[in-house]
């Protein structure tokens, strides 16, 4: 006799599919990644690009969906000639360790 598994879902391992874009209506910039989102809010201050807060759907926490985002914040606030003010603790430690240079 046959039994039916209802099965949640998940994630398999392996390549993921990401997708950075700015939001304006929102003030924040998105990557969506497989259709999960992590997100940093902004506020522009003349030449500054305030980050007051990072986060990641819970599924993406570890696999550095939040570092590959701020990579595409620091690359848009170099091309607008802008540095970023981080009040949030993630963005404040990843710019530290990763583009000292963008912080304001």
């Amino acid at each position: 006799m046959l039994r039916c598994i209802h099965l949640r879902p998940f994630r398999v391992s392996g390549p993921m599919s990401d997708l950075f874009s700015h939001n304006p209506a929102k003030s924040r910039y998105e990557l969506d990644v497989d259709g999960l989102i992590a997100f940093a809010d902004y506020q522009r201050s003349g030449h500054r690009l305030v980050i007051p807060h990072v986060e990641a759907d819970p599924a993406l926490r570890g696999t550095g969906a939040a570092g590959r985002l701020m990579v595409k914040v620091a690359e848009v606030a170099r091309a607008e000639g802008m540095r970023i003010t981080p009040l949030c603790s993630y963005a404040a430690a990843w710019l530290r360790r990763n583009d000292p240079e963008l912080i304001a």
